[in-house]
């Protein structure tokens, strides 16, 4: 017997629209109920666990360390439920593939994944990007079934390949030589962060962070544009950027690749999914 009260599937739906509309007046027009009833069940929601999910004023609405943490079990739940429904109807009878990708190949991507729909029918794709560390996390969940991600070195995957990186600054608004040098990067646990900063402490360099954004294109324009420093896999550098390195006391960064992962039990249309991936990022 379960010891535990049971979710709700429909609280948590108007939990999660709460949170990612930021208001109760849009999450019940995308839970198709009035907002008196979204209200309602979140309240039950804090009621059954006992702790505040929200924290209410008259312009928004913010999460609490609780429903920060509630917030990601109840995407898993209703993601689960969505795909216990398709395993079970005669919908996607090939199955489910859940493909996780790196922001700066998820454009990149495209074209292969639609042809991979397009020969496999019946096979429903579900494609998330986001910050490598995100990605891991959401492996680590048994939320995907293959993983492209960026990482450090050291941990075994599938196929692999080093991915080039370059200290990038602008050329037409160096930010280098300013004191303290502003840095612009991924947010905290981002790839890349610790590496940067740890190198300017290694010069005896202050420096401050000017932009942060868990946004790659946002990190590599605003970089170009003066605004800072970065580090960044080659493959971003633009022609508004100026190369950084030795010259600057600067270390070559040789410890990042380009990784693919997938189940040892994956399903033959993964590990077909997975070798066109493979071939497409030139991994080995």
């Amino acid at each position: 017997m379960n010891r535990y009260p049971m979710f709700s599937p429909q609280q948590l739906l108007s939990f999660v629209a709460v949170c990612e509309t930021g208001s109760f007046t849009r999450a019940a027009d995308r839970v198709y109920l009035s907002q008196s009833t979204v209200s309602q069940q979140i309240r039950r929601l804090e009621e059954t666990l006992g702790k505040p999910l929200l924290e209410r004023t008259s312009h928004q609405v913010q999460l609490t360390e609780e429903g920060e943490r509630l917030l990601g079990y109840a995407r898993r739940i209703i993601a689960l439920n969505g795909e216990a429904h398709d395993a079970l109807s005669d919908q996607w009878p090939d199955g489910v593939v859940r493909l996780g990708v790196p922001e700066d190949f998820a454009a990149a991507t495209t074209s292969l994944l639609a042809q991979f729909c397009r020969a496999h029918p019946h096979i429903r794709l579900d494609v998330t990007s986001g910050l490598s560390h995100e990605l891991r996390r959401a492996w680590q969940q048994d939320m995907l079934d293959i993983l492209l991600v960026k990482q450090l070195t050291g941990e075994k995957a599938n196929a692999s390949r080093p991915e080039p990186m370059l200290w990038l600054d602008s050329a037409a608004f160096p930010a280098f030589e300013r004191d303290p040098i502003p840095l612009v990067l991924f947010p905290l646990n981002g790839l890349y962060r610790e590496e940067l900063c740890q190198a300017l402490d290694a010069l005896g360099r202050s420096w401050r962070i000017s932009y942060s954004s868990a946004s790659l294109a946002a990190l590599v324009a605003a970089s170009a544009a003066g605004l800072g420093v970065t580090l960044l896999p080659a493959s971003c550098r633009l022609p508004e950027h100026r190369i950084l390195g030795a010259q600057s006391g600067l270390p070559q960064i040789d410890n990042v690749e380009l990784a693919l992962f997938y189940r040892p039990d994956a399903t033959p249309a993964q590990i077909a999914l997975a070798g066109k991936l493979k071939d497409f990022c030139q991994l080995s």
